[in-house]
């Protein structure tokens, strides 16, 4: 049975609300993991996990847990890429779904990013979440999640 697994500390609040409203409709287990506190909605599908305060310790706690047919969201590439390896399905904040064939061009894509700012480069952040990345991230949830009831 499917369970979606949240990489909580950076996702915006509109999609979590997006998260529990499905979650609720569609009866799937959801578990939020952070390393500082989060109110979640009291239901028996939603779950909170607070994890210790460093670098990457949600990220493995989700892939401590993720198993194969699993839905993470997460708009952090090497936990998207490691739930891939798990046969987990990947999907950001923005919508965009991380696939076996799409999840090595952006982690390449990141560490070059990565390099050029520790090289002093200002690549600057991620634009502001737009209506359409809400409306993308909302499509994706609801073809994952009829394709899990069927």
């Amino acid at each position: 049975m499917l369970k979606i697994w949240v990489d909580a500390d950076a996702c915006p609040v509109v999609i979590k609300d997006i998260l529990f409203r499905a979650a609720e409709r569609a009866g799937i287990t959801t578990t939020l993991v952070a390393n500082q506190f989060l109110r979640v909605p009291k239901s028996q599908y939603i779950h909170f996990v607070q994890v210790e305060s460093g670098f990457d310790i949600a990220d493995n706690e989700i892939v401590r847990r993720v198993e194969a047919g699993d839905l993470v969201i997460t708009s952090d590439i090497p936990l998207a890429a490691e739930a891939i390896e798990k046969g987990a399905v990947a999907l950001s904040p923005r919508g965009e779904l991380h696939t076996k064939e799409n999840i090595g061009a952006r982690l390449n894509m990141r560490d070059f990013l990565d390099t050029m700012r520790s090289s002093g480069l200002d690549t600057g952040g991620p634009p502001p979440l737009s209506q359409n990345d809400r409306q993308s991230f909302a499509n994706h949830l609801d073809r994952i999640l009829a394709q899990a009831k069927s």
